[in-house]
């Protein structure tokens, strides 16, 4: 039997956004919410990559099955529920910490995301900045990082910056959700 799970890391803004789109997708199975593309030795905390010295970015961790979505689709999903264009920003956010990247594990993934960047330049009236970079090492963010829109949907950055991307993703992805 094959192994029907596969991962990946992407990073698009605060990570608290990100993991509350992903968490609606149909074939997600999990999203953890953590830290990638450091470039200091050990475990990162938020405060230390919010610092932006760690070189880290806010990145979410996706586990999903590739009998109900493919990873193009998920990168499709990523790259049209953020702003790939602005960099080292989302909106308010501002910072290394909050780059746009894409970490791909081989050539294959590699060759897909640069794909799907050039697929999506006609889609946005900049130029596409999202890194796509080789993934390294993953570190998962503290616990009250994980499910954090879930948990706290009254807090006013719930609801002025995430509801309007789930709202977006609702628009322009809603036969691939649960």
């Amino acid at each position: 039997m094959n192994n029907t799970i596969d991962t990946v890391i992407v990073g698009g803004g605060c990570f608290w956004c990100t993991e509350a789109i992903f968490q609606e997708v149909n074939g997600v199975l999990e999203v953890t919410s953590g830290y990638s593309g450091g470039n200091v030795p050990g475990k990162p905390t938020y405060r230390e990559v919010c610092s932006g010295l760690t070189g880290h970015a806010e990145v979410v961790k996706i586990s999903f099955d590739t009998n109900l979505i493919s990873f193009e689709e998920i990168l499709i999903i990523f790259m049209t529920t953020h702003d790939p264009t602005t960099l080292n920003r989302q909106g308010a956010d501002k910072g290394t910490q909050y780059r746009s990247v894409i970490f791909y594990k081989n050539e294959t993934e590699k060759q897909i995301a640069t794909d799907v960047i050039h697929q999506l330049t006609t889609v946005y009236e900049d130029p596409i900045v999202t890194e796509v970079s080789q993934f390294s090492t993953f570190f998962e963010a503290e616990k009250e990082h994980q499910d954090y829109y879930r948990n706290h949907k009254e807090q006013p950055y719930c609801s002025y910056v995430i509801s309007p991307k789930l709202n977006k993703l609702r628009q322009l992805h809603a036969q691939k959700l649960k």
